[in-house]
């Protein structure tokens, strides 16, 4: 069996480079995980409520990026029952909301940029215990009211766990290619 035999320089290169892919992974791992997570919502997720709230909110552990910010409250009805649009208070998407109409649980659909320039979005729901005499608003768009978070490939830290991977694949081939071929006799 033929043994392998490394150069000492192309084993520090080799432990180098697995220690600078050690230091990008610790380094990466808080920025990757710098999305907007939400804090509270106003009116609180599950509570029940006898009358309207005056206004609907989703508030983050950040400022979020005021474009694209979106708020719907959707009615058990599948109408929106929000009025207007989004708007960013602080670390809140805050949205009006009219007087409500039927009986119910209704779920606040949001969607932001986080400071990263990730989307975040997801839903929270609290029911309207006494009818309202509102006027809805048009039927609720399908994609507005989903609830799936995009973090994607690994819960958002694929793209982390790829560079790795390539810069230990990198590290390793070229410590191979540096190996000190082994003499024959």
């Amino acid at each position: 069996m033929r043994a392998l035999v490394f150069s000492a320089k192309a084993l520090v290169f080799s432990a180098r480079a697995l220690v600078v892919a050690l230091l990008m992974l610790l380094i990466a791992a808080p920025i990757a995980s710098a999305h907007s997570q939400v804090t509270g919502y106003s009116p609180a997720d599950g509570s029940s409520l006898d009358s309207s709230p005056a206004t609907a909110a989703v508030t983050f552990n950040e400022v979020p990026q005021s474009q694209f910010a979106t708020l719907n409250v959707v009615g058990p009805d599948g109408n929106i029952w929000s009025k207007g649009d989004a708007r960013i208070e602080g670390q809140s998407v805050v949205v009006d909301v009219g007087e409500l109409g039927p009986t119910g649980d209704y779920t606040l659909a949001y969607r932001i940029t986080s400071a990263d320039g990730h989307p975040v979005s997801g839903t929270a729901t609290f029911t309207l215990t006494q009818e309202g005499s509102g006027t809805p608003g048009a039927p609720a768009d399908a994609s507005g009211t989903s609830g799936e978070s995009e973090d994607g490939f690994l819960g958002g830290y694929g793209h982390i766990v790829l560079i790795v991977v390539a810069v230990l694949a990198f590290a390793g081939a070229l410590g191979f290619a540096l190996r000190k071929p082994k003499t024959r006799k």
